[in-house]
């Protein structure tokens, strides 16, 4: 017998079907609204996020909007694209990055050049500069 909280789990994600999955624009939407609401009070709505979290994702990894980013993004090394996104939240240009470098070496790891990757000691040194895991840049 299945128990009362799971039929009536069944018919409230009738009513929000796209709290587990996201089949249009304006189910997407929609879905960004319900985040954006249940953000406020995170330890609450923890369960809910998470399933709403992972449906947003689903839709963002196949939606045709989002298939030129994904694409560029699968072809990013990831250490430079968490880099290049601490750089945009905070702020920073290649002058601001002395831990890597000159400005023409920071420029030559962001765009790629030949040869150029984040090494052990840039990675430890941004990890510690922006508080967070080297496990991040690699």
């Amino acid at each position: 017998m299945i128990p009362t909280a799971c039929i009536e789990i069944r018919e409230a994600l009738a009513q929000i079907p796209y709290l587990t999955e996201i089949n249009t624009q304006q189910d997407y939407e929609l879905a960004l609204a319900l985040m954006d609401e249940m953000i406020d009070d995170y330890s609450a709505n923890k369960a809910l996020i998470d399933m709403l979290s992972i449906s947003i994702e689903n839709w963002e990894d196949q939606a045709e909007e989002f298939a030129l980013f994904n694409a560029a993004l699968a072809d990013m090394d990831k250490g430079l694209a968490v880099l290049k996104t601490l750089m945009a939240q905070h702020n920073l240009g290649v002058a601001d990055l002395p831990e890597l470098g000159s400005k023409s070496n920071v420029s030559k790891l962001l765009n790629g050049a030949e040869g150029k990757k984040l090494n052990l000691h840039h990675i430890r040194a941004l990890s510690q500069r922006f508080g967070v895991s080297p496990a991040l840049f690699i």
